[in-house]
């Protein structure tokens, strides 16, 4: 019996000496970006009532209106307390900010939505593909997978393509341009510089960073989507091009006054979009080869 007993005892510790021997499973991995993406800045002005409020090399905007205030994207996870500060900075009260709208639900341009609409009580205004993304926290990406994640969030309205939201009498227009993400959208609305109406134009990324652009079995039509936003982008009513990263449009946000001195024209910014793209298309095809 003790014979027995003992080599029950023997087999019991041999698969946890086994798995001492096997390495460590691997640590988590950060979402890690640029120091400039989260390098603060005090508000910029863009036109009467638009400002950049985000970081060096991300962007968002407020917009202020009598009725309230609108935020386009709010940059990377870690930016709540920073775009509130700015909030504050330009007078306007966290309760007072009406609108969160989204180009896209990454994580570099939503991630601290969830903490804003705490904070706020501000409703978050998306397209439905989006609207599961920001749900999901980014998770599940058909590019990324679970790689860049942040805090979820619901969308609390729906939009279709070209319906328009307004608040204290700016009508924003969503202006539907997948690619980058399905739920890629340009926002448009109307502004002023010294009293002269200047159309703004808040496009989303046009890039497809380290994407499977043909034959992609979770975006079968990536390449006619991108292909449609190209031309979306080239149509939209544009004095003033803006970009979820400002490098794209050619902005420097650095620059003060200066910073849109070089800013692409919509056109421009579609076209060196699509070239890059066709580059990638080309490139692609070879390594298939």
């Amino acid at each position: 019996m003790r014979l027995q007993t003992l080599a029950i005892t023997l087999a019991a510790l041999l698969p946890a000496a086994a798995s001492a021997a096997e390495p460590p499973l691997p640590q988590l991995r950060a979402y890690t970006v640029d120091a400039s993406w989260l390098q603060p800045m005090a508000p910029l002005q863009i036109a009467d009532h638009t400002w950049q409020i985000g970081t060096e090399d991300l962007t968002a905007l407020l917009v202020q209106t009598p009725q309230g205030a609108v935020l386009l994207d709010g940059g990377m996870p870690q930016m709540a307390d920073h775009l509130l500060r700015n909030m504050k900075a330009r007078g306007v009260a966290q309760q007072d900010l009406r609108l969160i709208l989204l180009s896209h639900a990454h994580a570099d341009h939503a991630g601290p939505v969830a903490a804003l609409k705490r904070g706020t009580g501000a409703q978050i205004v998306a397209n439905a593909e989006s609207a599961v993304l920001l749900a999901r926290g980014g998770s599940n990406d058909l590019h990324f997978g679970d790689g860049i994640t942040y805090p979820p969030a619901n969308a609390d309205r729906i939009i279709m393509d070209g319906e328009v939201v307004t608040v204290g009498g700016i009508d924003f227009t969503a202006h539907f341009m997948p690619g980058h993400t399905p739920g890629s959208t340009a926002w448009t609305w109307t502004d002023t510089r010294d009293g002269t109406p200047v159309r703004i134009v808040y496009a989303d990324s046009l890039s497809a960073p380290g994407y499977q652009l043909r034959d992609n079995p979770r975006y079968p039509h990536l390449i006619d989507d991108y292909r449609r936003s190209f031309a979306t982008v080239r149509a939209l009513p544009c004095d003033i091009l803006l970009t979820p990263h400002p490098g794209a449009s050619n902005w420097n946000y650095s620059a003060g006054a200066k910073a849109g001195a070089k800013a692409l024209t919509c056109k421009a910014y579609a076209d060196e979009a699509e070239k890059k793209f066709d580059a990638q298309l080309a490139k692609e095809a070879a390594g298939a080869r």
